[in-house]
């Protein structure tokens, strides 16, 4: 049922807005990774969940699509990258200017994956406020949708198991 639910909102969310310009993010930490080292990859149950979330994004057209360095990013990015023919952009959380990326990315819908702490961060960024925290080391299925129509903000936050 929360599948459903998620797609109807996937969908109701790429409802074309007529001459208003709209841009759509969809932030998601990476999926479970093989051990806590620097730079792993992803387990088992990680490639599992990257090969859910392009599932559940396939009825959402990206125009672009980022990932930190990481492998585990990339690799959460890979599958909905790979089946919609988008290069992946590195970006580093660290250096983020906001209002160049919103002008980059003005009218696209744009998938970003991050980590536990950068994603939430990103999000409150994007949003001008101070709303989320660091996600839970054990929580790999948090979806935070954030609208920009010509200025108006509007976000939500959907949790998966």
């Amino acid at each position: 049922m929360k599948k459903l639910l998620l797609l109807i909102a996937l969908l109701f969310l790429n409802i074309s807005l007529g001459q208003k310009i709209a841009t759509t993010y969809y932030f998601i930490r990476h999926a479970e990774k093989v051990d806590n080292s620097q730079n792993p990859d992803l387990s088992t149950s990680g490639l599992e969940r990257a090969a859910l979330w392009n599932k559940i994004f396939s009825e959402v057209s990206f125009d672009k699509i980022y990932s930190t360095e990481y492998r585990r990013t990339i690799q959460t990015a890979s599958p909905t990258a790979t089946a919609q023919n988008i290069q992946i952009k590195l970006y580093n959380p660290k250096n983020i200017t906001i209002e160049s990326f919103k002008k980059e990315t003005l009218g696209k819908k744009v998938l970003i994956v991050g980590h536990s702490n950068t994603t939430p961060k990103f999000v409150n960024q994007m949003i001008n406020q101070n709303i989320f925290t660091d996600i839970e080391d054990g929580t790999f299925g948090n979806l935070y949708i954030v609208i920009i129509i010509e200025g108006e903000i509007t976000f939500q936050l959907l949790k998966l198991p």
